[in-house]
This record gives structure tokens, C-alpha cells and sequence, in this order.
């Protein structure tokens, strides 16, 4: 039977994770896939259940090479597994999260006590950017548990060690990470600190005298990872050798990884980009920085390698997502949970001050403010920018549910705030971020998703073209083809529009009685006979049309997109 202290232990830690449940889980089944990632990866999956080609994942009629299929597989196993649930696709992500936050609190209490442990898995599941990825069914909650898991093995491994499985295991991770998106590999960048550290002979690193093969056992597990997937599918492409998989091939493996580094053409940011993420979506962690400081530099005048090779992995993973001028918010959120893990035991400390509870409380008191505020504000008084979110989701008045939800938030700080008071202030903020990530989703999922997920927009679509209607899909997102309630014909993703919608027009040709185009209208060109269109409306901001077959002028040939 395990000590008392440990049985008190496990327990806190199971309430933690319980709430942690509740908090990540709110909504799940109440929307479907909504944009602009999650209908791409839902698509994929359920075409790989359909089709049985799991090596190569199709975007409709074409391959999808932008992501190895590692996500795509998972969504697709649940599908299976729960016949199709709604909620399937955000499985994934949510054992994902929960399986980093088990990761951050096992690596605190082995390098330091439980109390450390559960502090630091706290700080990362009080973050924004956490909760808000790990609620959407992304690539990034699932590479961030690979990650972690491949930053745990090594860790362990070089400060509690030897530990060569763990060292290992933390290798195969990080492969694993890399056939999820690619950048799985920047955990392995915890064995450059930790040279430095052990030829510096920090005190607590772990040393081992001719273990050379050992070491190489992780390169050897890295790879073994990325072999599951590399080796079949270029065993496939290379048997199969026509243009289309060969292709495949040279994009996954060269343009969406190195070239994309190198020479990035999307999301164009400044280097210090990054920096500002952290302001913006690293709330309330990051506030508490200021006051760890201190601590770090003890830790280093002590050369403590518990503090500092998570810290100084953290380092290089900021300059490595700032080298190319394409940037995205989340690509550090990998680096959270090892600045949660160096900054646990000096927040530890700082839960004993008099001060930040009450701090605490005061931010729980303005959340509450602020946001019943701005929910009343929009609510009564109707102003431009909330018709405008209103029109936008196609909310009927100026969305007043939606405004009713944004103060509800406020109302559950607020109770927080009355249940804890200022002594408890710490619990009084936590528990309000908790409720707000609960009251939000729940309220608002079911409001928003008819439009989000354009579930509306193709049921509208369905009865306009009757029973016997044929439906064809132009400049489409894959969300329409998602959430099409007949199988359609669709003209290629990545086609120019114009050759999209001319390939389109000869399959309505040969069935002009039956036949429709669904388009976005960013596509309708001068052959358009525009009062013949059938606006349906709406959808992600979006604008979308049916074109019958005598929307479109007999014998024409545009020139040009129509202004």
C-alpha cells in the first residue's frame, strides 16, 4: 500500500485532471468541423475510411500533401470506433492535451515533488493558447503531446538517469512527431544544452562512459518512427511511379518541410513576432515571469539543469520558429510546457506571498467586469461592430444570444470571485478561466455551427435543387464537401477557379435539366447571367451561389473574373 502523502498526491492529481477534463471537453459533440483546418482534416479521415487508402490522403479527387497523415489517421480510427460521432474529430486533440498536462506533472514531481508538478501542469492549462488549440481538432494538440512526450524520455534520462528506455522512447516520440507535421524533431534539441552542460560539469547531469552505442540507439528509435510511414509510402509512390504520387512525394518531403523553412510563402512576420504571441495569448502565465526571474538566476549561479535545460530548450526553440519569415502563433506552443516546468518551483514560492491572491482576485474581478460589461454594452445598446459579428454568422437581430453568452462569462468570474474572495484569489481567477472555457463553448457552438461548419448553407442547397438535383462544387472549402448531404462532383482544390468552373460548366452540359454549380462567388465570371443566380447566403464570411445551367451565357468565353 502506498504512503499516505502519495495517496494524497494521486488523488489532487485526479481531481486535476478531472477538472481538466471538464474544462477541455465542454462542447465536444455540439459542432461540427468548423474552419479554416478542422472540415480539412475531417474530409481526409473519412475519405481514408471510405476508400481504405490510408497511405496516401485525398483531399477530394486530389492527394493531400501539406501534412503527413498522422492526424488524419487517429480522426479516422475514431470515426470508426464511435460509428461516426459528431464530436469523433476532436478526440485527438483532447487526449492530446491530456496527455501533456499527465507528462508536465510526472516530469515536475520526478525532478522536484508533486507540488511542483501539479503547479506546472496548472500554468500550462491556465493558459489561453492551450485551451483554445487544444479545443480544436488540429495537427498542432497532438504534436504537442509527441513533443512533450520526446522532451519527458530525454529529460528523465539526462537528469534522473541513466534511464536508456526513457531516453529512447523520448527519441521515437519525437519521430513521431515529424510524420504529425514535421518539426517533431526540435525535442531532440534538448541533447545540445545538455552537452554544453555536461562538458561544463554542471552539477545533477547525468554522465556515462562509453555508452556511445546507447546514444546512437536514438537516432536509431527517431528513425525506426518516421519509417513507419516513410518506407510504405515511398515503397507505394515508387512502385506505383505515375506523376501524381511522385509529386506527392517531392512536396511532402521537400517543399512543405525544408523549402517551406527556407524559404517561407506564407504568414510573413517579423522576428519578434513570437515575443508578441506570448503577450497576447500566453495570459495569465506569462504575468507571472516578472517575479521568476529571480529565481532563474539563482538557479543559475547554483547551475541547476532542472531549471535550465528546459529553459534553454525553450531558448532555441524561439530562435529556430524565428529564423523564416514565415511565422504562425502556434508554432511555439511546444515550448509552453518547459517554460510551465522552470517556472513551477519559484511560483510555488510565490503562492506563500500575501500579495498575488489578492492580485489574483483583482484580475478575476476586472475579467468579470469587463466582460459582463462589454455583453451588456453589446446587448442593449447595439452598436456597429456587434450588427457586424452578428451579420457575419448570420445571427438573426444583432446576435443578442451570442452577446448573452459573453456575459454570462462575466457572471462566471464573478461567482468565482464571491465563492473564493480575496484570500483565495489564486483559486478565485483559476476557477473563473475554468468556467469561461466551459460557459463559452457551450453556450456558443450550438449558436454559431449551422454557419461555421456551412451545415445550413448545404441543407439550403439540398432542397434548391429538388430531389433529383445533381450538385457541383466550384472554388469550394472543404467544408462543403463535409457536410454535402448527396455526393457531388467537384472539379479539383487546388485548380485555378477558372478552370474549376469551366470543367464545371461541361458536366452541367451534359445534364442541364439536373445539374447545378454551388460557387463561391469570388469565382462568378462575365459569362455569368447574373439575374439567373440563386444566392444562398453566408457562410465563414463567405459568399456562396447556385448557378443553374442557364446562368451562364451560351458560347462564351471569359476573359476575366467579373468585378
Amino acid at each position: 500500500m502506498p504512503p499516505i502523502d502519495e495517496r494524497s498526491s494521486r488523488r489532487e492529481f485526479g481531481w486535476f485532471m478531472l477538472i481538466a477534463l471538464v474544462v477541455l471537453a465542454a462542447g465536444i459533440g455540439l459542432r461540427s468541423p468548423w474552419p479554416p483546418d478542422e472540415p480539412r482534416f475531417a474530409l481526409v479521415a473519412r475519405q481514408m475510411l471510405e476508400s481504405g487508402q490510408w497511405l496516401f490522403p485525398h483531399r477530394g479527387i486530389e492527394l493531400y500533401s501539406d501534412k503527413p497523415p498522422m492526424l488524419m489517421w487517429t480522426e479516422a480510427f475514431w470515426m470508426w470506433l464511435t460509428g461516426g460521432w459528431r464530436g469523433a474529430f476532436l478526440l485527438t486533440s483532447l487526449l492530446s492535451g491530456l496527455g501533456t498536462l499527465a507528462l508536465v506533472w510526472h516530469l515536475g514531481r520526478r525532478l522536484w515533488n508533486d507540488r511542483v508538478g501539479l503547479i506546472a501542469a496548472t500554468l500550462v492549462l491556465a493558459t489561453m493558447q492551450f485551451v483554445d488549440v487544444v479545443k480544436h481538432a488540429q495537427i498542432d494538440p497532438l504534436n504537442l503531446f509527441w513533443i512533450t512526450l520526446g522532451n519527458t524520455g530525454i529529460l528523465l534520462h539526462c537528469l534522473r538517469g541513466p534511464n536508456w528506455r526513457m531516453y529512447w522512447l523520448g527519441c521515437f516520440a519525437a519521430g513521431l512527431g515529424v510524420i504529425t507535421k514535421g518539426v517533431g524533431v526540435i525535442a531532440l534539441f534538448m541533447l545540445l544544452p545538455y552537452a554544453v552542460m555536461r562538458m561544463r560539469q554542471w552539477p545533477g547531469v547525468v554522465r556515462t562512459q562509453g555508452d556511445g552505442w546507447r546514444w546512437a540507439g536514438g537516432a536509431v528509435a527517431f528513425l525506426l518512427a518516421i519509417a513507419l510511414w516513410l518506407v510504405p509510402m515511398l515503397t507505394a509512390a515508387y512502385g506505383l511511379r505515375t506523376p501524381e504520387y511522385l509529386a506527392y512525394v517531392q512536396d511532402i518531403l521537400f517543399r512543405q518541410t525544408a523549402e517551406r523553412y527556407a524559404n517561407s510563402w506564407q504568414h510573413e512576420e517579423a522576428p519578434w513576432f513570437f515575443l508578441v504571441v506570448i503577450l497576447r495569448e500566453w495570459i495569465p502565465t506569462w504575468l507571472l515571469l516578472p517575479f521568476v526571474v529571480a529565481g532563474w538566476r539563482a538557479a543559475l549561479r547554483l547551475r541547476d539543469p532542472r531549471v535550465w535545460l528546459p529553459l534553454a530548450w525553450v531558448v532555441l526553440v524561439l530562435v529556430f520558429f524565428s529564423i523564416p519569415s514565415g511565422k504562425r502563433a502556434i508554432y511555439i506552443l511546444p515550448a509552453l510546457p518547459m517554460l510551465a516546468l522552470a517556472m513551477a518551483p519559484e511560483v510555488a514560492a510565490l503562492l506563500k506571498t500575501r500579495w498575488l491572491p489578492r492580485v489574483a482576485f483583482g484580475i478575476a474581478s476586472v475579467c468579470a467586469v469587463v466582460f459582463v460589461g462589454v455583453g451588456a454594452w453589446a446587448l442593449l445598446k447595439a452598436p456597429k461592430a456587434a450588427r457586424r459579428i452578428a451579420e457575419g454568422y448570420e445571427l438573426p437581430g444583432h446576435g443578442e444570444p451570442l452577446w448573452w453568452c459573453v456575459i454570462a462569462v462575466g457572471v462566471g468570474f464573478l461567482v468565482a470571485a464571491a465563492v473564493f474572495r480575496p484570500r483565495r484569489g489564486v483559486a478565485a481567477l483559476l476557477a473563473g478561466i475554468g468556467l469561461g472555457w466551459i460557459i463559452w463553448p457551450v453556450g456558443t457552438y450550438p449558436l454559431l455551427d449551422a454557419n461555421q461548419s456551412t451545415r445550413q448553407l448545404m441543407e439550403e442547397a439540398d432542397q434548391r435543387i429538388g430531389p433529383d438535383g445533381q450538385l457541383g462544387l466550384v472554388l469550394w472549402r472543404e467544408e462543403l464537401l463535409y457536410q454535402a448531404r448527396r455526393p457531388v462532383a467537384e472539379f479539383g482544390f487546388a485548380r485555378d477557379a477558372a478552370d474549376q468552373l469551366r470543367d464545371g460548366r461541361a458536366w452541367q452540359a451534359a445534364d442541364p435539366a439536373h445539374r447545378w454549380l454551388l460557387i463561391n462567388d469570388e469565382a462568378l465570371d462575365a459569362c455569368v447571367v447574373t439575374e439567373k443566380v440563386v444566392p444562398l447566403g453566408v457562410a465563414n464570411r463567405t459568399r456562396f451561389s447556385l448557378l443553374p445551367a442557364d446562368a451562364s451565357k451560351p458560347g462564351c468565353v471569359p476573359t476575366a473574373p467579373k468585378p
